[in-house]
This record gives C-alpha cells, sequence and structure tokens, in this order.
C-alpha cells in the first residue's frame, strides 16, 4: 500500500507573496492553481491513502471549494475529514476558521472512521481510519510543547487499545524532530519510516522535521520519500508498505 501524507496550508501557497500585505496574510485567500498542481501531484504518485494537514472544508477563503472532496474526486477516492478545533471551541464560530480540517482520502477499502479529541491544546481532532489490516490515525499536534506531551500521553493510550497494527501520520510540530517523540515511540513500539530523519519544513530550505509517518512493527516499510515540491510550506511524505497480519501473533 502507499501512505501520502501532505500539510498542504490550505492551498494557500508559498512565497514572498504570502506575507503581503501583512505577514500571514495569504491565510485569509486560497489558489485554485495551487489546488489544482497539490490535486495533480497527489494524483501522479497514485496513493492508496492520503493524509491531508490544514485543509479547507469550504470557507469563503475557497470560494465555498471543499477542498478535501475536490482532491478525493479527482482520485476516484472516499473521504472523511472533520474540523481540527474541539467540539466546544470557539473557533466552530468563527468564519473560515472553523473550516479549518484535517482529512483522509482513501480508496474504496474503508472499513469505519472515527473521531477523537485531546483534552488539550487547540487543534485537537484525531482522525482514526480503519482499513482491513491497519488502523491509520492522523494528527496535527499543538504548537506548545507541554500541549503536545499531553498529546502523546493520550495517543499513546488510543494506540494501546487497538487491536490491528497501527500508523501514525501528520503533523507534529516537533520543533526537536524526532528526540521529542523518542520517549512515546519507545512506549508505544513505533518506528519512523523517515529513518534518516529528513527535514520536511519549510519545503524551500527544509531544516524542521515536523512531518511524521510512525508504524508499529507488523508493518514493514517498502519505500520512503519526500518529493521536492513547493506546492505549500510542507514537503509531502510517501510512505508504501506491507503489513504482515500475523507478526503480532508470531512475536
Amino acid at each position: 500500500m502507499r501512505l501520502l501524507l501532505y500539510n498542504i496550508r490550505y492551498a494557500t501557497g508559498t512565497g514572498a507573496a504570502f506575507h503581503l500585505p501583512l505577514p500571514g496574510a495569504g491565510y485569509l485567500r486560497s489558489n485554485p492553481n495551487v489546488l489544482s498542481q497539490i490535486t495533480d501531484f497527489i494524483k501522479n504518485q497514485d496513493p492508496d491513502v492520503v493524509g491531508l494537514v490544514e485543509v479547507d472544508t469550504g470557507s469563503i477563503r475557497t470560494g465555498m471549494v471543499n477542498q478535501a472532496d475536490f482532491i478525493a474526486k479527482s482520485l476516484g477516492h472516499y473521504s472523511t475529514f472533520e474540523c481540527k478545533y474541539g467540539v466546544s471551541s470557539l473557533n466552530q464560530l468563527v468564519p473560515i476558521v472553523r473550516k479549518q480540517a484535517n482529512a483522509f482520502l482513501a480508496a474504496p477499502r474503508v472499513r469505519g472512521e472515527r473521531f477523537h479529541y485531546f483534552d488539550t491544546g487547540i487543534k485537537r481532532l484525531i482522525i482514526e481510519l480503519e482499513l482491513d489490516d491497519v488502523a491509520i490515525f492522523l494528527v496535527h499536534l499543538s504548537l506548545k510543547y507541554r500541549h503536545r506531551q499531553y498529546q502523546l500521553r493520550s495517543l499513546y493510550d488510543l494506540i494501546r487499545k487497538t487491536l490491528k497494527p497501527v500508523i501514525v501520520a501528520g503533523d507534529f510540530n516537533t520543533y526537536w524532530g524526532d528526540h521529542e517523540i523518542y520517549l512515546f515511540m519507545q512506549a508505544a513500539g513505533l518506528n519512523s519510516a523517515n529513518t534518516q530523519g529528513l527535514p520536511s519544513y519549510p519545503s524551500n530550505s527544509p531544516r524542521r522535521e515536523l512531518d511524521f509517518i510512525l508504524h508499529s512493527a507488523e508493518i514493514e516499510v517498502n519505500g520512503f520519500t519526500m518529493p521536492n515540491v513547493q506546492f505549500s510550506d510542507h514537503l509531502p511524505l510517501i510512505c508504501d508498505f506491507t503489513v504482515h497480519a500475523n507478526a503480532r501473533q508470531i512475536a
């Protein structure tokens, strides 16, 4: 199977124009050309599952276009998405912000999806996608170190209850790379598909390893790449893997 993880920054693009007329002003405007470029790129990779972080599900920023559905239809995939803020968060009342989400796109082999929420942080959503042989969790962790540690503890408790082999993917916002999640990985029995610790942010000159695809021992990584494309401020991660369903029993 092939998993593609991508923080697309709401298809707002990159470059100096993003910060005009004010720093970060680009978050208020989406670019249909960028969305099309991202869609074509993802389609060309022929993934079985796509995890999208920072996707707009239909605000005035995109002209009411749901970016998850737009990409999914091009791929012929099923899509599931949810606002990444807590159900009771005030962000649910703010235009544009309430449409900021994370999403899974998957070929039609999905057994179901579940939405979980962290108790701390602003970005609280965890999407669990259940396939025949594997459960995949998609996260976007907090910018605050203390909140991230609380979130990792909750994520560990969730993984521990999962009976299938596990993949955890997302933007972890780990400014110290995998050093920050080492204990979490050891406790949960997870390994990083990015064995070389390649940085994914910023895309024009990567220096920080913020994005991860972590996997349990039952999953064999057959290939890992991080294409040098700059449609977002993050690089995409592509992981080819095989699930050995009997590995847990053999161990």
